[in-house]
C-alpha cells in the first residue's frame, strides 16, 4: 500500500514539474497580442509533449494571465470593463418580475424556489414589496402548498406574537406590517 502511495505521488510530482516547465517555456503566451493566437515555436513543442488533461490546465492558466493582463490594461486606459457597465438586476427586482409574471399568468413563467423564497422573507417588508404589488403576493400564497405554507404561518404567528409583546408602537411603519401579517394569517389559517 505505501508502495502505490509513494508511486502516485511520483507521478504527481513528475506531472507538476511537467507542467512548471511548459508555463516557463510559454513566457510570451500571456503578454501576446489578443489578436495573435498562436504560441511561440518553443512552448508549441512543449504542448505537444503534454497529455490532453496537463493541456487543458495549462491552456486555461494561460487564458486566465491574458484575462487578467487586459483587465490591467483597460483599468490603466481608464476604460470601464464591460461587466460593471451592465447593470445587473436586483434579487428584489427579480423577484416581482417573477411575482407579476405569475399575476398575468404568462406563458413562459416556470416555478423558481430562489424567487418564491425571497417573496417569502421580505412580504412584511413595504420597502422589498411596495403595496402595488402585496396584493399579487396574497393571490399567489393562496396556492401555496407544503412545507412552504406551514413554514410561512408558523414565521407569520411567530412575529405576531413577537409584536404584540412589544407593545402598542406609534410606528407607523411597524403598523403596515403588523396589518400585513394580519392579512397573510388570515388567508393561510
Amino acid at each position: 500500500m505505501a508502495k502505490q502511495k509513494r508511486k502516485v505521488t511520483e507521478v504527481t510530482a513528475r506531472k507538476k514539474k511537467k507542467l512548471k516547465a511548459a508555463a516557463e517555456d510559454v513566457p510570451g503566451a500571456p503578454a501576446a497580442p489578443p489578436g495573435a493566437g498562436e504560441a511561440p515555436a518553443q512552448g508549441a513543442a512543449v504542448l505537444g509533449t503534454l497529455s490532453p488533461e496537463e493541456r487543458r490546465v495549462l491552456e486555461r492558466k494561460l487564458k486566465k494571465e491574458r484575462k487578467k493582463e487586459e483587465r490591467k490594461r483597460l483599468r490603466e486606459a481608464g476604460v470601464a470593463t464591460a461587466q460593471s457597465s451592465l447593470a445587473r438586476r436586483s434579487g428584489a427586482q427579480l423577484a416581482l418580475d417573477y411575482l407579476c409574471g405569475w399575476a398575468q399568468k404568462q406563458d413562459n413563467w416556470r416555478f423558481q424556489k430562489t424567487r418564491q423564497t425571497w417573496l417569502l422573507l421580505h412580504m412584511y417588508d413595504c420597502d422589498e414589496v411596495p403595496d402595488e404589488h402585496f396584493p399579487a403576493l396574497l393571490a399567489y400564497l393562496e396556492g401555496l402548498r407544503g412545507r412552504a405554507r406551514e413554514l410561512t404561518v408558523q414565521k407569520a404567528e411567530a412575529l405576531m406574537r413577537e409584536l404584540d409583546e412589544g407593545g402598542p408602537g406609534a410606528d407607523p411603519r411597524l403598523l403596515e406590517k403588523t396589518q400585513r401579517i394580519r392579512q397573510v394569517l388570515q388567508l393561510l389559517s
